[in-house]
């Protein structure tokens, strides 16, 4: 079936579905969706964003689900032929499916691992193949940067039964994380808490296993992440060391953790998460007033001086750690200087910190296409700027190039939170780009 007919017949599905939710008369339908409802499909089967925000309102849907529903292939329908394959040869095909997407993921080819994961799901027969084809479109939209449709692919997995301790695992951190990378900080917390107890009740043999202690590893690394930045949310100075020297804890035992697994197998990325873990521990250690915000601004720029030619440097996992180092001596700094009431040279001071460390942040996360990188850089800078207000300075000049343009539209996209905070830029900065001037030259009346 062509995808125009497919996407007509998914409209006249969601006005039915609309009519008979509303009870309405085929005129009160035709007066709500604005057009003759036997006339809302057009020939070529996209329908127009007024009737998709029309048939939203008419459901009580969001308006993303309704065009996802409109829009998106079913798998089931884009692979006829696993609708036809053997059991026996379903279960050989999802196999090979699965190393194909493992080693897309190794390439770096995420669109890719994406569509092998789709057809891997519609040729799954079983609850353990069907998880694990969203795990792997779920490490695909990671790879990406759709982190929403990550936490949706791992939930989708988890809805399954039976699929086994390691999968479900491997499924619940990634939920953990999918969550602390959206800025879910209270669900990531709690989460990555789930697994550590679920960890504690299993065989021993599965917690001194490679994946068990891979597990116990990561749920520690993001639950001190996340009581990291839930430091921004305490109401007092008592919650403020609770929540720091808890997420301390987590992180410290974290690099431990990780620096073992690396000793053992090696692997680059046990390195990275440990320093990341090890720096994080850092800010927590400022915040529970272990340690002074200067000797700590101090530790991360001298720990920042194999970052100045990042082309010279070939593991991008010690690369991505110097742009978390980066985020977490600017939220040192950002801390500390709104502690200096009246202090303008303590305050300068952490000023330029700040500046110093975003530009670090934004540079690595051009670098490598890291988008949370991006969104902690953008947020911390717009922070500073509005700071300087309310010090009653002028704002400070911002200027966006194209290329910062672009990454800014792409931040906003990949991470809800953030797009309230990138309007604000976008109302605000000087935008040094002719095609966006183009742009709103057209749109204007």
């Amino acid at each position: 079936m062509a995808n125009e007919e497919l996407r007509r017949r998914r409209v006249a599905r969601m006005v039915g579905l609309a009519r008979v939710y509303r009870g309405w008369s085929a005129t009160e339908l035709g007066e709500a969706l604005g057009r003759t409802a036997t006339k809302a499909a057009p020939r070529s089967g996209n329908p127009k964003l007024d009737l998709v925000a029309r048939l939203a309102q008419a459901l009580d849907w969001d308006l993303g689900p309704v065009a996802e529903s409109l829009w998106e292939i079913d798998p089931s329908i884009e692979f006829d032929a696993a609708l036809v394959v053997e059991p026996a040869e379903r279960c050989a095909r999802v196999v090979l499916l699965d190393q194909d997407a493992q080693r897309l993921h190794r390439a770096g080819e995420f669109e890719s691992m994406a569509d092998v994961a789709r057809e891997m799901r519609a040729f799954a027969s079983s609850a353990a193949e069907r998880a694990a084809a969203a795990n792997r479109l779920a490490g695909a939209f990671d790879g990406l940067g759709r982190f929403p449709k990550v936490l949706a692919a791992v939930q989708e997995g988890l809805a399954e039964q039976g699929i086994g301790r390691d999968l479900r695992t491997m499924l619940t951190v990634n939920l953990a994380n999918a969550h602390y990378t959206l800025w879910n900080l209270h669900e990531a917390r709690a989460v990555a808490a789930s697994v550590l107890e679920r960890a504690a009740i299993a065989p021993a043999g599965f917690r001194a296993s490679r994946i068990g202690r891979v597990a116990e590893a990561f749920a520690h690394s993001i639950r001190g992440h996340a009581q990291r930045r839930l430091l921004s949310q305490c109401e007092c100075e008592a919650e403020l060391v609770h929540v720091a020297r808890a997420a301390e804890a987590d992180l410290a035992l974290a690099e431990r953790l990780f620096d073992a697994l690396h000793a053992e197998f090696d692997d680059a990325q046990y390195a990275g998460l440990a320093r990341t873990a090890g720096g994080g521990a850092i800010e927590a250690r400022v915040a529970a007033g272990v340690l002074r915000p200067r000797a700590a601004i101090e530790r991360i720029a001298d720990a920042l001086d194999g970052s100045v030619d990042l082309a010279a440097v070939p593991d991008h996992n010690r690369i991505e750690s110097w742009g978390w180092w980066s985020i977490f001596g600017a939220n040192i700094a950002m801390r500390a200087g709104g502690d200096a009431d009246g202090r303008v040279r303590e305050a300068s001071e952490y000023e330029r910190a700040i500046a110093i460390f975003t530009n670090k942040a934004s540079e690595i996360a051009e670098h490598l296409g890291n988008w949370p990188i991006h969104e902690r850089s953008f947020t911390l800078e717009w922070f500073r700027r509005q700071r300087a207000t309310g010090r009653g300075e002028e704002m400070p000049a911002w200027t966006l190039d194209g290329d910062d343009l672009r990454v800014l539209v792409g931040t906003m996209g990949r991470f809800p939170m953030f797009r309230a905070v990138g309007f604000r830029i976008l109302e605000m900065a000087n935008i040094d780009d002719d095609a966006w001037r183009e742009a709103c030259d057209a749109g204007e009346p």
